[in-house]
């Protein structure tokens, strides 16, 4: 019996997973990847253990040490409530890391699904991805904040958002490397041997469309801590007193002449984040790139 007939295709199985543990190993010794995940990987890790790295609990106030500049007690400092700045930043990092995860899994499975039909199945291309182009067409953050101010403020609800506004550009990624996949010669002899279309698009088209996918989605991941800053700014992104990037900065602006800690402490977690994602992000473009790996 072939695969065809049902029985997964062994070979090709082995010889996909051989390709991905090279690929792995080729992305593991680049240089900037492993810059990168040595800044990432360490804020991943204080974003895990937060609970038991953060000195104090985040929302505990202490009105003896009101904007308390930093000390041996307080390292960041305090804020006009007098809680403890590093323990809000280590806890709002992990609020910022779980909307960028929960924003790049939904938009990868979004933006696979979309980009795959309509690159494949010609007339799904036209009315879907006029619906894409008018999404495009808004400029992201504003879509984002007019989206998560209509569904309220929460998590969830800027996870929603943000994915709403970068699902269209990432659909649009996977459809243009369906579009030349799908007329690659080893893609028409597929069809001549017979193969399924669903045989033809998860062995020889999408395993050959993840490269650009994976480098799209580490930009989708930066720009969505970004983002959930922003709307945490602006009031529309979790509620007070959860601790987020974005709402500490906007706490502290308003004492930024007298205690600039308080919103300066946030805003290079962001950087350091964001910093670390692009390393990586540039190394994976190299890695996976042919044109580029030899340079």
């Amino acid at each position: 019996m072939t695969a065809e007939a049902g029985v997964p295709d062994i070979s090709a199985t082995r010889a996909w997973v051989a390709r991905l543990k090279l690929g792995l190993g080729t992305a593991a010794r680049h240089r900037s990847i492993q810059v990168g995940g040595v800044l990432f990987g360490f804020i991943v890790l204080l974003a895990i253990f937060a609970d038991l790295i953060a000195p104090f609990d985040p929302n505990k106030n202490n009105f003896r040490a009101l904007l308390s500049a930093p000390d041996a007690v307080n390292i960041f400092g305090t804020d006009a409530f007098g809680r403890d700045i590093l323990s809000r930043v280590i806890h709002g990092t992990r609020l910022s890391l779980l909307v960028g995860l929960l924003v790049v899994v939904a938009t990868g499975i979004l933006g696979v699904i979309v980009g795959t039909f309509t690159g494949y199945v010609r007339w799904l291309d036209g009315p879907v991805m006029r619906v894409m182009d008018g999404l495009m067409a808004f400029p992201g953050i504003l879509l984002a904040i007019a989206l998560a101010a209509v569904l309220g403020p929460s998590v969830s609800n800027a996870a929603l958002a943000l994915t709403i506004t970068f699902t269209p550009r990432t659909a649009r990624i996977v459809r243009g490397s369906v579009l030349v996949l799908r007329e690659m010669p080893y893609v028409e002899a597929a069809k001549a041997c017979g193969a399924s279309h669903a045989r033809i698009v998860l062995k020889h088209i999408l395993p050959n469309a993840l490269p650009p996918l994976i480098v799209q989605l580490t930009f989708v991941f930066s720009v969505s801590i970004l983002a959930e800053a922003v709307l945490s700014f602006m009031g529309v992104g979790p509620p007070p007193p959860t601790p987020s990037l974005g709402n500490i900065i906007a706490e502290g602006r308003s004492y930024i002449q007298e205690a600039p800690w308080v919103a300066l402490m946030p805003g290079i977690a962001i950087a350091m984040t964001v910093l670390g994602l692009n390393i990586i992000g540039d190394g994976l473009r190299d890695t996976l790139d042919p044109r580029l790996r030899n340079l």
